[in-house]
């Protein structure tokens, strides 16, 4: 088993690209299986189908690629994407217009191609360099825990539309330290006035080992499953369908909204509509 070096930058390995692949690549696995119908089906995130998921994903990969090379051509692929959506009604018609018809089957291997081959490329990139996107400027250390963190997000609406329980790993940290780092980022992208400090939060990773992130100044508290805690920051799922221990003013009002994810503002899902289909 390789070793976990979780958020430091004194290594030259960048061990979040190791973690991004080998989550990519449970996804991989999954979808690896479906026959032509299941292509189609209509998952519980905006009725979005695996074919639009893995468009998406694929999309994000390359973008994230395109900002770690630097130039313009980050910037380029931006504005290209922005024409597209303008005429072909959003983001995710601008992703298939940018595909060019490639889909299902032959579209998982080319993300698959390609996420292994950036994945290379990110385990040796300067953690600390400063990258584009969408929103503000990130490191490079966020911009490929962002990817992971996506493709566990999304991947969520494909496990539960084929009745599967994902087995996770430890390697969702990087999305929980995502979920504590965006505290703040929640609020203010939504324009409001955080209700106070961020509140503790103490969570029972996936193997058993205790994750915490203290406040002495603050007795508000979330505690529970790391994997319900992931959920609910990328919204894969809405605080009331968790048993997270949730303790405080701030504390609810932080689940409530929770949203690790750069764009808009996004509501969580309602109570009861993300689930597991058996």
């Amino acid at each position: 088993m390789r070793p976990r070096l979780a958020w430091r930058y004194d290594t030259a390995m960048l061990d979040q690209a190791l973690d991004f692949r080998d989550e990519s690549d449970a996804l991989f696995a999954v979808l690896d299986t479906l026959d032509a119908s299941d292509w189609a089906r209509q998952t519980q995130f905006k009725h979005w189908t695996p074919n639009d998921i893995v468009a998406h994903l694929e999309m994000g990969n390359y973008a994230a690629d395109l900002s770690l090379r630097g130039g313009d051509e980050f910037a380029d692929f931006v504005r290209r994407l922005n024409e597209m959506g303008a005429a072909a009604t959003g983001r995710l018609g601008a992703t298939h217009a940018w595909l060019g018809g490639l889909k299902n089957r032959d579209l998982l291997i080319r993300w698959r191609d390609f996420y292994r081959a950036m994945a290379e490329r990110f385990v040796v990139a300067e953690p600390k360099a400063r990258v584009k996107w969408f929103g503000p400027d990130m490191s490079v250390l966020s911009s490929i825990s962002a990817r992971l963190m996506e493709t566990w997000a999304h991947g969520q609406a494909v496990y539960d539309l084929f009745g599967k329980t994902r087995i996770d790993t430890d390697r969702i940290k990087n999305i929980a330290i995502i979920g504590i780092n965006t505290f703040g980022w929640t609020f203010a992208n939504r324009r409001i006035e955080p209700p106070g400090v961020r509140p503790s939060v103490r969570l029972v990773a996936p193997s058993g080992a205790i994750w915490e992130w203290p406040q002495s100044d603050c007795d508000d508290l979330i505690e529970g499953s790391a994997v319900e805690f992931c959920q609910v920051v990328a919204q894969t799922r809405n605080i009331a369908d968790t048993s997270l221990k949730v303790a405080g003013k701030t504390a609810t009002a932080w689940m409530a909204i929770a949203q690790c994810f750069a764009g808009p503002p996004e509501n969580p899902p309602p109570p009861g509509a993300r689930f597991r289909i058996s």
